[in-house]
């Protein structure tokens, strides 16, 4: 029977009641399980929920508004050709639709009717957006600090906006120390938001004619990517349908890096500003199981300056692609790693992007010197 599991200590727990963490606030997974076939695939949904199968529960009506099914695109990028996953082609211009679909549909099957999140971004758009769609109540916490444009989704989807002072990590701090009433629906804590990012690992496989890439290249802030295809992708070598992990490769900026820097042995630094801003996570809770999936995969890290993160970014857009600079830092990345010899010429190197750019329009203005 599948649990929750703390896969630092190996206690586990049943998945009713709900629940986002361990007593003692450890961060959880699930209890591991064996992937699907092709015949598992229900090929007549057009949505992540094709691969329902390889979830650990069965909603009879998920919230789901047609996320996955993404465009995977082969395009040549400075360093070589690579395939693009364009997760920015998802109900609100982002990969994690993916898992606030799974995430909510479970939480509405247990009875939660209203949810909180801290996030300034994606992660409070996506979280606003299915709790709309499932009929139940979005509470988002963001620093004061955040520009009023980043909030606007949200708000429009019907969520109630709570400015905390401080920094990002005031405002988890806050969200953490909220009782009563509101359920902590955390993309960052709940681990069946990873459940729904593993399905781009299932999602590739199908791409490919299932068979797993030689190299998966993610923009990693939290880490929620890099995790979901280190599960996904491990489902499917345990049930026989791929031969070996793909190498899984974090891309993050140097500027707030803690997972890449970990990975390379590097000592870590204070974060300071980058326009990568969708992943300058300066304490992800998932460490460990982060760097175990880099480790376990063969694959690694990548850090990258701003200006390699400006030019990816610009390079992109300039073959039609637009994406936050957030996610063209994986393009950067794969330039990066091709010149060192770590993806071969041969070799199947999966980008993926996972923001749309109109989401970043004031960024894109300053990179190329207007004024909005």
């Amino acid at each position: 029977m599948q649990s929750y599991l703390d896969p630092r200590s190996g206690r586990t727990w049943p998945l009713d009641p709900p629940r986002w963490c361990g007593d003692a606030r450890e961060p959880l997974l699930l209890t591991p399980r064996r992937g699907i076939g092709r015949d598992e695939v229900a090929r007549d949904r057009r949505s992540i929920w094709r691969y329902a199968a390889a979830l650990p529960f069965a909603p009879s009506a998920p919230v789901t508004m047609g996320e996955g099914c993404t465009p995977l695109l082969e395009r040549a990028l400075p360093g070589g050709t690579a395939l693009l996953k364009c997760e920015w082609f998802m109900p609100t211009g982002s990969f994690k639709d993916r898992g606030a679909s799974v995430m909510l549909s479970l939480l509405r099957a247990q009875g939660i009717a209203h949810v909180l999140e801290d996030s300034s971004g994606n992660g409070g758009a996506a979280v606003s957006a299915y709790a709309a769609a499932g009929g139940m109540a979005a509470t988002i916490y963001v620093p004061a600090s955040t520009s009023p444009a980043k909030t606007v989704q949200a708000r429009a989807a019907g969520a109630a906006i709570e400015l905390v002072p401080g920094s990002r990590q005031d405002c988890a701090d806050a969200a953490l120390a909220r009782s009563g009433g509101i359920f902590y629906a955390s993309h960052n804590w709940h681990p069946f938001f990873l459940e729904g990012t593993k399905t781009l690992a299932y999602e590739l496989w199908e791409d490919l004619g299932f068979r797993a890439p030689d190299h998966v290249i993610v923009p990693c802030g939290a880490g929620s990517n890099v995790l979901g295809c280190w599960l996904g992708f491990g489902e499917l070598l345990r049930a026989g349908q791929v031969a070996a992990l793909p190498r899984i490769w974090a891309a993050q900026p140097a500027q707030c890096g803690p997972i890449a820097r970990a990975a390379l042995g590097l000592p870590d630094v204070p974060p300071g500003p980058t326009m990568a801003e969708g992943t300058a996570i300066a304490r992800p809770i998932r460490l460990p199981e982060c760097l175990a999936a880099l480790r376990e995969s063969g694959g690694g890290a990548v850090l990258l300056d701003e200006p390699e993160i400006a030019a990816a970014a610009l390079a992109l857009a300039r073959q039609g692609i637009y994406v936050e600079p957030t996610c063209a830092q994986a393009a950067a990345a794969f330039a990066r790693l091709r010149q060192a010899g770590a993806i071969g010429p041969a070799e199947t190197a999966v980008v993926v992007l996972t923001g749309t750019g109109l989401k970043a329009t004031p960024r894109f203005a300053d990179l190329l010197g207007l004024q909005l």
